[in-house]
């Protein structure tokens, strides 16, 4: 037990950094993935039929193919193009890309949540199409998507553990090269699966904290 102490007293302020990797890479692609999200969601629910077919078509193809083989592309592949990535930025991307796709679905839900009645009251007020949308559904649906999105939110904290294949030194990239070192992998990973929860655990009262201080009496009763 105190070897083990020992060594997490060692290894520990490498792994914080790696999980401070972790977070900014999770923080980064989150939020790339909230802005295309939300115009794939959009683009869905009110785009014309070309606006429509692009976004599903990129949402089904996102979907339907594995991070890691999207990982790959962007940083293996790209080079033969004369396109080369930073290991950190191909990773932000490709997650980025990732999880715009399924975001998008969440608030597509969301959107489609809101009663219809509410967007033709708002329109018999005078309101243009986009002013409803933007004043009435949008504030709704950013309410209602939050217990849906903060499954991504950790599902992307998780899998940004990905990244140390294409060489970012985030929390299993540092944890790989800590254990290659001393060949005590049981103890190093064992650290690095009690900051992943401590960490998801924290995200996870945040977002909590968010969804009932935002949340709209009565409305979740009626959906």
């Amino acid at each position: 037990m105190s070897g083990f102490l020992q060594l997490a007293g060692r290894v520990l302020p490498q792994l914080f950094l790696g999980a401070k990797v972790a977070l900014e890479l999770t923080a980064i692609c989150i939020l790339g993935g909230l802005i295309l999200g939300w115009g794939l969601a959009l683009g869905r629910v009110y785009g014309g039929r070309l606006v429509y077919s692009l976004c599903t078509a990129y949402v089904e193809l996102v979907r339907g193919t594995p991070l890691l083989v999207q990982l790959f592309v962007l940083y293996y592949g790209l080079p033969d193009v004369g396109i080369v990535l930073p290991p950190l930025l191909a990773a932000g991307v490709a997650m980025g890309m990732n999880t715009a796709a399924y975001q998008a679905e969440y608030f597509r839900g969301a959107i489609q949540a809101v009663p219809k009645g509410q967007v033709q009251a708002a329109r018999a007020l005078g309101m243009g199409r986009w002013q409803a949308v933007w004043y009435v559904v949008l504030p709704q649906a950013m309410r209602l998507v939050i217990p849906a999105w903060s499954n991504e939110l950790i599902y992307m904290l998780k899998y940004s553990s990905l990244a140390f294949i294409v060489g970012v030194p985030e929390l299993m990239g540092r944890a790989s090269l800590i254990a290659a070192r001393n060949f005590r992998y049981f103890e190093i990973y064992l650290l690095v699966a009690a900051i992943y929860v401590a960490l998801v655990g924290m995200l996870a009262g945040l977002l909590g904290l968010l969804e009932r201080r935002t949340r709209i009496p009565g409305l979740e009763r009626r959906l």
